[in-house]
């Protein structure tokens, strides 16, 4: 279970580095893949540290459907 915590943290650091990289890049999306970055690091500490991948179906969903709610508003802004 620790070596799932370890390689979890490393794989958020990593994200955490590139969307730093990519905001001082001027791409035409960095906006959207600054969006996207986040949300796979929401993904992994909600699976992996919140052990929400022990949940009941139900609440993987609810999760799921909160973030991509979330992720449209942010576009749409």
């Amino acid at each position: 279970m620790e070596k799932s915590f370890n390689y979890t943290w490393l794989a958020l650091m990593a994200l955490t580095v590139l969307s730093t990289l990519c905001a001082y890049l001027e791409l035409r999306y960095t906006t959207l893949l600054i969006v996207g970055l986040a949300f796979l690091k929401f993904m992994g500490v909600a699976f992996n540290f919140m052990e929400l991948k022990k949940a009941h179906l139900f609440w993987k969903i609810l999760v799921l459907f909160f973030v991509a709610i979330l992720l449209v508003v942010i576009v749409l802004i």
